[in-house]
């Protein structure tokens, strides 16, 4: 079928697919952003060869295997290693000396995906000598993301992009320290590994994950509808300690939140904030 014919009929019955999703798996996407949501359900219409949005509809709520799929598709898989090279630098000269001050320090990564992002504040809490006292809780509602994740094995194509990106950040080794190459894959050292969390949170669902000094949560709030990110904000503000740090993503920020006052900005450009005394 033809992706805007398809566009054409889902939408409709695009409020009717995600209350059946929710009401079926548990899954809630009622306060995403409906743009990214339908773009997931065409594409996976066009790619199955399905006729229809009966037949869709019919399949969702019949097959799991599919169902599944569809619903990794709807989760933000979206990362790399040390993405956005300069917000891991800035994190390096503003972020990590106020850590530094704290005697034990827990990070909680908020819609971890595939883990590259954990991993890459794993090797900046080592190569600051503060990943001995760190605890990362890394979290996704995507199973099959954070089965990933936990596994540490990514393709070796993109190694020459990760190193990049790592050598911007302000990386001190050879970043080809940190991984063992097998063929085409590379597996993270277990020293990474170690202080890892892995962990499957709902943003839109669940409570306070744990009272943490740092949260990263970069570039997910940008599909959430403006009522589910400032739910999302009330929980992060609720999960930081007073003096804890906020980071989000560059299409993101606080001005438009409830909550704006109660944070002190520490880095305009990389969308850095810190949670007042």
């Amino acid at each position: 079928m033809n992706a805007n014919l398809v566009s054409d009929e889902v939408q409709p019955h695009l409020a009717d697919i995600i209350e059946s999703i929710y009401q079926k798996y548990g899954y809630d996407f009622r306060q995403y952003a409906q743009a990214h949501i339908k773009r997931r359900i065409v594409n996976t219409i066009v790619m199955s060869g399905l006729h229809d949005i009966a037949q869709f509809k019919e399949k969702i709520l019949t097959d799991e295997v599919f169902a599944s799929k569809l619903l990794r598709d709807l989760s933000i898989t979206v990362t790399e290693m040390f993405r956005d090279p300069h917000f891991y630098k800035t994190v390096r000269e503003k972020v990590i000396p106020v850590l530094r001050t704290y005697p034990f320090i827990k990070i909680w990564h908020a819609g971890c995906s595939t883990g590259e992002e954990a991993y890459s504040m794993a090797i900046i809490m080592q190569e600051e000598g503060l990943y001995d006292r760190t605890t990362i809780y890394a979290t996704d509602f995507n199973q099959h993301a954070l089965s990933k994740a936990k596994e540490g094995i990514f393709s070796i194509e993109r190694m020459k992009e990760y190193t990049t990106n790592y050598q911007l950040s302000g990386g001190h080794e050879a970043f080809s320290n940190y991984y063992t190459s097998s063929y085409d894959s590379v597996i993270m050292n277990q020293s990474l590994k170690r202080n890892i969390v892995w962990a499957n949170h709902n943003l839109v669902t669940d409570s306070v994950f744990a009272e943490v000094h740092l949260i990263l949560c970069r570039n997910v709030l940008i599909y959430f509808e403006r009522p589910l990110q400032n739910k999302t904000h009330t929980l992060f503000f609720n999960s930081l300690i007073n003096g804890g740090i906020l980071c989000l993503g560059s299409k993101e920020g606080l001005q438009f939140s409830e909550l704006y006052h109660l944070y002190s900005e520490m880095d305009s450009q990389q969308r850095i904030f810190k949670k007042k005394y």
